[in-house]
């Protein structure tokens, strides 16, 4: 009776036994590639204000098995009635640690936010937050040493649970991203300096060229200096590689 138990088992299990222990295992092909089906991936999209991030997020919208996150913004402008973010351009100094406090929180619930299918495209990351934003506020003196070790402990904690498979860089020239700004007029970047994109374009690349800071997650880098229709081919021929297939 228990052999035929064993044998019962044997036939109905996704995966085998091999070796003279049941603790000699490994999965069998069917196993394998069930795990693969299931599997999500997550990929950030980051690059400079004015970048072509919203764009590209928008060409995959209609993609089928993708959920798009894009950045919260909606969320920054109104807190209980307060924009935020509107508040940390008028006065970075003030209400940069607050906003860069509420940033991280947001972040980190688009990055555990649970999905249906099996790609989830966000705008921008807690690490983006964190390694270009938090750093240009401090290294610009908009934030004080104790504010910013503040965050920096919070987020080495948080980040411990996060997982990136693929992080696409757009990267652009602070020329081309103050023209695109100017030109998509919203309200709080309209007295952004080309100074301020430069120093960002500089974090930017120290991070995900230069490797000064943790990268999470393989980097494809993109010349998104180019126009729009140049860049939807783009998307077009890196498709697969973009939604990790």
């Amino acid at each position: 009776m228990f052999r035929s138990l064993l044998r019962l088992v044997w036939k109905t299990t996704p995966f085998k036994f091999y070796g003279p222990t049941s603790f000699g295992c490994r999965l069998s092909s069917q196993f394998l590639q069930m795990s693969e089906n299931q599997r999500k991936f997550t990929i950030c999209v980051e690059g400079n204000i004015g970048a072509g991030k919203s764009h590209m997020l928008d060409y995959f919208k209609h993609e089928p098995g993708v959920e798009i996150y894009s950045e919260p913004i909606k969320k920054w402008r109104n807190v209980h009635g307060i924009n935020v973010l509107d508040l940390m351009y008028q006065d970075p100094r003030r209400w940069g640690l607050t906003f860069q406090t509420y940033v991280q929180l947001t972040m980190f619930q688009t990055h555990i936010q649970k999905i249906d299918h099996p790609v989830k495209l966000m705008e921008r990351s807690i690490f983006s937050a964190k390694y270009v934003f938090v750093e240009n506020l401090y290294k610009s003196g908009m934030m004080q040493d104790v504010e910013y070790h503040i965050l920096t402990e919070w987020f080495n904690q948080i980040v411990k649970d996060i997982h990136v498979d693929l992080i696409v860089y757009l990267r652009t020239s602070p020329e081309t991203a103050l023209k695109r700004i100017q030109k998509r007029n919203r309200i709080e970047e309209q007295n952004i300096p080309l100074d301020y994109l430069k120093s960002l374009h500089e974090l930017h690349d120290d991070w995900l060229v230069n490797g000064r800071c943790k990268i999470p997650a393989e980097v494809m880098t993109l010349d998104a200096n180019k126009g729009i229709d140049e860049m939807i081919e783009i998307f077009q021929t890196r498709r697969n590689k973009i939604l990790c297939q």
